[in-house]
């Protein structure tokens, strides 16, 4: 009788424990894929934030720009070749540009000024008034499909320096004169700075 009865309170207590088990491997699970979720959403949170810092990026949208101006200057000198072909005599035609500089884009601010008069006293009893001014610039952006964009307030376009143009018929004095002229009522240059060389066969 006193056997069976130390068994069954042994057989308690190991269920005791194995329920105790059960409950810590429960808990321990509950909170491992709490730490999972949670490691996850930082994760995706800090890939999100690098798309939207690389998509506000101002530099990439002058970048952008910059490329759009430099196609800009090639198809002035394909325009070129196509006009010049079709003066008489000039033949094919290849021309080059140069320019002083890259573009320059000018993006609007918001300006804001503050000023602080003060009046300070010496020893010797006399007065000065200094003032202080304080200006902060901030670039304005506008949303455009989820994204910040600088409104730009205007583009400076580079300057023509010269212009360099290979020609069939350039050793013919008349039509090399002919490509000068065109060249500088497009282009605006002096006519010091147009070259116009033969084109070699």
């Amino acid at each position: 009788m006193l056997k069976e009865k130390i068994k069954q309170l042994i057989a308690k207590g190991e269920n005791v424990d194995n329920k105790k088990k059960i409950e810590n491997l429960a808990v321990f699970l509950v909170i491992l894929v709490i730490t999972l979720i949670v490691i996850n959403a930082i994760w995706n949170g800090d890939k999100n934030k690098t798309n939207e810092e690389s998509e506000y990026d101002p530099n990439k949208k002058l970048a952008m720009e910059t490329v759009e101006t430099s196609n800009t200057q090639n198809d002035l000198s394909m325009q070129l070749e196509e006009i010049l072909e079709k003066i008489d005599g000039v033949g094919k035609v290849k021309v080059l540009i140069t320019y002083s500089q890259t573009n320059e884009i000018i993006p609007m601010y918001n300006e804001d000024t503050s000023q602080k008069d003060t009046e300070e006293k010496d020893t010797s009893g006399g007065t000065r008034k200094v003032i202080e001014t304080d200006v902060s610039k901030e670039i304005i952006y506008k949303e455009e499909s989820g994204s910040k964009i600088p409104i730009t307030q205007s583009i400076v376009s580079p300057k023509i320096e010269g212009a360099i143009i290979t020609a069939q018929g350039a050793n013919n004095a008349t039509t090399k004169t002919n490509i000068i002229q065109a060249v500088e009522a497009v282009t605006g240059i002096a006519s010091h700075k147009i070259q116009v060389f033969t084109m070699s066969s």
